[in-house]
């Protein structure tokens, strides 16, 4: 035994040294060139941890099959130790020694949490993206993970679906630049704080038919390569190590087993060298889908080009019998298992498989006060003011109307509602190694906020819904403790009837909106929105801070709530973000990254839509006769894509072309003055969007094609410049050829998709 333990450990030198020297393509050849077939399997089985997180590890079924060498990864696999006590199995206890890579949801931060993704999108601010995403690496990888399930880039119009709250909205442009950021601040350029990241879901996801998780996708491919794909592609082009395969069909085949997508799109068109990993199951959920039993799906998943299984065993059980028979070759085999040490040889996992591991870590790098105030700035530019009305309070005469917000530190404000002292729901969905005890309420946040300026009166006010097993369905587990809704009622109106001005936390609770979170209704549950106009009819100023992982239908607050801001779910510093905010000492620029719906009927609703041959100019009364309209609602929605108010007022001047025509290979620009025309220093995100007139196919009636988040002190004006080129012009036609075509064009600048100004220009 002491002498194979000799040989063992003499082979892991040597290994390591190698590891140092040898190139990677050179190192893996050497290192596949002593492998078994069931040693090459067993780098494509991809197993949970949960079974062990909170018992031993050494003698675990992971410990075993990681002796074994049947194991390449494993994922939410927390707690440092048991990362290194499993990874020194693998590379002590096995025979050629093989690291394993350590998978985990990191969404959106770490034991720092920011912001929701749809949320950070709404900043526009790739710089700050980028960093969430360095910071969130640096905090996994000083807990042994090495391997993010993240950017989540999946385009979607259907605020029905859960998942939005993992993307970063409707527009493929915003989109793409967004999942470039995600993969720089992931993986930098892998050194010890950085983690390989993993783009999902591959693909259409977010496309699921009526808003249903895991539901039938179906589009031509014109739709798919135009609107749906093009983030997919940027960050396969910004280097991602890995990508996630999508439960849904593509052209009626599951993804996972789909050779068209995972081979002739992303390795032939796009030349992507990363490796594929299933989502969880879902080569156990494609017998489900029909195409057979799992030796079958098993043998269209690795044929089609999927290189690791996650968590349905179907590889490991299925691919030794498969190659045995002929059905699957060991080119077919060899071709996956390489792609997954190649990963983890970027990693670094053959040269220090324990460079992940480093006690001192846990103690420097979670929640520090740069990872903090990082997190409490972003969250601070993703609230987006809806509203905000002007009226008289807090002892003005009528003559001294103003704006409700922001709010001045003094006399009484009421925080009401069940969100304002919970501090599990402010962090949002798949926020898999927060720490709640750590962070502060928004009452805690307030109260610290205004000090003794003024006094904070909280009341709970209501429950989430009036239905106890509603809301705790809709909980899974982060439960607000339930009320007497009539008597935490009239708390909440005894309160605000001695107030000043009336703030409400309401929305939705973290996990209405994630995974398996669909809903058919968007607007304010049931008990909360009672409560909310009983608010409303005392005639004080009303606030509404609205929690939401989505857009979601506020008709009726917008009627009648003095002001509306949307803040999503902030992050751990979500409470002190707020109030930044709330009280002036930052001024709203967070812009919508999806359509806002006036009603449900209008889903879905998105502002790059085609034309029809009978499209109703906006502002058209509700309804005319034979054109695409409704006879109930007119098409606009309650707020466009782009959207955002400020504290301050933005003044754009007339925007000027450096030509009417463009060459191919050439050039014009654009020129806009914006002027900060208000009282407040702020921040404007100025939007260029693009209309394709005439083309070979019905183009969009707009898309954006670039942006520009800029700080302006009152008073000060800035001249904001875009370079139009052929590529901002291009879309792929009918035979999916990525082409400009001459003609006329226009382009449009200004504050949103509805308000902008707009030029013409031909190219040639």
């Amino acid at each position: 035994m002491k002498r194979i333990s000799v040989i063992t450990a003499a082979l892991l030198a040597a290994l390591s040294v190698s590891a140092q020297k040898l190139p990677m393509r050179e190192y893996v050849d050497n290192l596949m060139s002593k492998m078994t077939l069931d040693e090459k399997i067993g780098q494509l089985n991809l197993l949970p941890g949960g079974d062990v997180t909170t018992g031993a590890v050494m003698n675990s079924p992971l410990a075993q099959l990681a002796a074994e060498g049947k194991l390449g990864a494993v994922l939410n696999f927390k707690g440092q130790d048991k990362v290194r006590e499993l990874q020194a199995v693998a590379v002590k206890k096995s025979r050629l020694g093989i690291p394993l890579l350590i998978g985990l949801d990191v969404i959106h931060g770490n034991q720092t949490v920011f912001p929701i993704p749809l949320a950070q999108s709404c900043s526009w601010d790739l710089a700050a993206i980028e960093e969430g995403a360095r910071i969130a690496a640096k905090e996994a990888t000083a807990q042994g993970i090495n391997w993010v399930y993240s950017p989540m880039v999946d385009i979607s119009v259907e605020p029905r679906w859960g998942r939005v709250a993992e993307g970063a909205g409707e527009d493929p442009y915003l989109g793409s630049r967004v999942a470039e950021a995600l993969v720089r601040g992931y993986q930098g350029n892998y050194g010890k704080e950085n983690a390989m990241a993993c783009v999902k879901h591959f693909a259409l996801y977010g496309a699921a038919e009526a808003g249903r998780d895991y539901n039938t996708v179906d589009m031509s491919r014109v739709r798919m390569f135009n609107q749906y794909l093009p983030p997919y592609k940027a960050a396969a082009d910004a280097g991602a190590g890995s990508f996630m395969s999508s439960f849904n069909v593509v052209d009626g085949i599951p993804a996972t087993c789909n050779r068209w997508l995972l081979t002739d799109l992303l390795r032939d068109r796009w030349s992507y060298d990363g490796f594929v990993v299933t989502d969880y199951g879902s080569i156990g959920e494609a017998c489900i889908h029909g195409l057979g039993d799992l030796s079958t799906t098993s043998e269209l998943a690795i044929k089609a080009g999927t290189d690791m299984d996650m968590c349905s065993k179907a590889f490991i059980d299925k691919l030794r019998g498969l190659v045995e028979s002929g059905r699957v070759g060991m080119d077919d085999i060899d071709r996956a298992c390489r792609r997954v040490l190649e990963a983890k040889y970027k990693l670094g996992l053959f040269a220090d498989p324990y460079r992940f591991c480093e006690p001192k870590r846990l103690k420097t790098d979670l929640y520090t006060e740069e990872h903090r105030m990082a997190a409490r700035e972003m969250a601070a530019k993703t609230f987006v003011l809806l509203k905000n009305e002007e009226t008289s309070f807090g002892g003005r005469r009528e003559s001294q109307c103003s704006p409700v917000l922001p709010l001045k530190k003094q006399g009484k404000i009421a925080l009401i509602g069940p969100l304002a002292d919970n501090r599990t729901n402010m962090v949002g969905c798949w926020s898999t190694a927060d720490t709640p005890e750590l962070y502060s309420t928004l009452k805690e946040a307030m109260e610290r906020a205004v000090g003794d300026k003024a006094q904070v009166a909280f009341a709970q006010g209501c429950n989430i819904y009036a239905d106890e097993a509603t809301q705790n369905g809709a909980s899974f587990g982060r439960h607000i403790p339930r009320v007497d809704d009539a008597q935490a009622k009239a708390e909440a109106l005894r309160v605000a009837a001695d107030a000043d001005v009336i703030v409400c936390a309401m929305g939705e609770m973290a996990e209405m909106s994630g995974e398996s979170s669909s809903r058919t209704d968007l607007t304010l549950p049931d008990v909360q929105m009672a409560l909310l106009k009983d608010l409303v009819a005392t005639g004080k100023p009303v606030v509404l801070l609205n929690f939401s992982g989505r857009p979601t239908i506020m008709s009726w607050e917008a009627e009648n709530v003095t002001a509306i801001m949307n803040v999503w779910f902030g992050g751990s510093e979500t409470g002190d973000a707020i109030c930044d905010v709330l009280f002036g000492e930052k001024s709203p620029s967070g812009r919508l990254t999806m359509t806002m719906p006036k009603t449900l009927g209008q889903i879905p609703i998105y502002y790059n839509h085609l034309n029809t041959g009978r499209p109703v100019p906006a502002g058209t009364p509700v309804f005319r006769k034979y054109q695409s309209n409704y006879i109930d609602e007119r098409n606009e929605p309650l707020y466009p894509f782009g959207y955002g108010l400020s504290y301050t007022t933005f003044e754009y001047g007339k925007p000027q072309l450096s030509g009417t025509t463009m060459q191919a290979d050439g050039k014009i620009t654009l020129t806009v003055n914006v002027k900060n025309t208000g009282n407040y220093d702020a921040d404007e995100v100025v939007q260029l969007y693009i209309r394709d007139v005439a083309a070979t196919i019905s183009r969009p009636v707009k898309e954006l094609k670039g942006f520009e988040r800029i700080s302006l002190k009152a008073g000060e004006s800035r001249d904001v410049t875009f370079d139009i080129n052929v590529d901002m012009l291009k879309f792929y036609n009918s035979d999916l050829q990525y082409v400009a075509e001459p003609g006329d064009f226009e382009v449009m600048v200004g504050a949103n998709s509805r308000d902008v100004q707009t030029l013409k220009f031909t190219l040639q």
